[in-house]
């Protein structure tokens, strides 16, 4: 039996039903159209279009927010629905594609992708010329459902059902300075020795500091004058000699600007993991990125 839809009959615009959907999700039309990439005004008037178009009211405004009403509850999971299945038609048609040809979207931190990424993707680039990269730097979780970036260099394994994710290795934070600012502290062998010296910090969240408590460092806030949650900025700092910074060996130990702050003491462990969303294998330009991440990150 053939089933035919009388489109005339309806006016319905995905684009105004994302507007709701991502209105709904970030709170206010400011941090949709961010979301969105969008003027706020333009996503203001396709949510008051959707409102239009289905006769119901869907917002509340409480303050600077906007709150759902009884009827745009009732409409949201349908429209998470809606969003989810064209996520996913977007992302089975882009996989879809056997050609070598194309671009890959890679996302990492900012200390990876400035430092430890460059020389691998000139190999990259090297091996097959065809494959054009783009370099999400971020510190954040990269949403891969949403393709923010094909593949990720994260130091979490993900826990969405969706994503796979390949546990590279077991990577090892040392800390660093320049060798002029080694030569002032003087012969120090342990951390308790450290009460004088600065660190650069990488958050103002305290959690820097308590993790080097626990470790045995004797500071307090005033050990850490600087502060950047940047770590290329943070990196640059110490390099200048302004105090100690902790970052991954595989960046510390080749780069002839520093040494290592107390060279005998145990590193910190933190697992490297690359992700990507499991329909990454029906890509041969994924895949091939893929496979050549995992050997390069060893």
């Amino acid at each position: 039996m053939r089933i035919c839809m009388d489109w005339s009959a309806t006016t319905f615009d995905w684009n105004r039903a994302r507007a709701f959907l991502v209105t709904a999700e970030e709170g206010s039309l400011s941090a949709a159209a961010r979301a969105l990439g969008l003027a706020q005004p333009t996503v203001g008037r396709q949510v008051e279009a959707f409102q239009d178009e289905l006769g119901v009211v869907l917002f509340e405004r409480a303050g600077h927010s906007l709150t759902l009403t009884p009827a745009g509850h009732a409409l949201l999971d349908h429209a998470r629905a809606m969003g989810e299945a064209a996520i996913g038609l977007s992302r089975v048609a882009y996989g879809q594609n056997d050609e070598i040809d194309g671009r890959v979207t890679i996302a990492a931190s900012d200390a990876y992708a400035g430092i430890l990424l460059p020389p691998i993707l000139e190999r990259l680039q090297a091996q097959e010329p065809r494959i054009s990269v783009s370099i999400v730097v971020s510190n954040d979780a990269a949403d891969l459902l949403r393709r923010e970036a094909d593949i990720a260099i994260r130091n979490f394994q993900p826990k969405e059902p969706d994503l796979i994710a390949k546990r590279l290795r077991t990577a090892h934070a040392r800390f660093y300075a320049s060798p002029d600012y080694v030569d002032a502290l003087g012969e120090v062998t342990k951390p308790g020795e450290l009460g004088s010296a600065r660190f650069i910090g990488l958050d103002d969240t305290g959690l820097m500091l308590g993790m080097l408590q626990q470790l045995g460092f004797p500071i307090t806030d005033d050990n850490i004058p600087l502060r950047t949650g940047n770590f290329l900025v943070m990196w640059a700092l110490v390099k200048r000699g302004l105090g100690i910074g902790v970052l991954d060996d595989r960046i510390g130990d080749n780069d002839p600007d520093v040494v290592r702050v107390l060279p005998d003491m145990p590193p910190l462990e933190f697992p490297l993991f690359l992700v990507a969303h499991r329909d990454i294998h029906q890509s041969r330009r994924l895949r091939f990125v893929w496979d050549f991440l995992s050997v390069a990150l060893r």
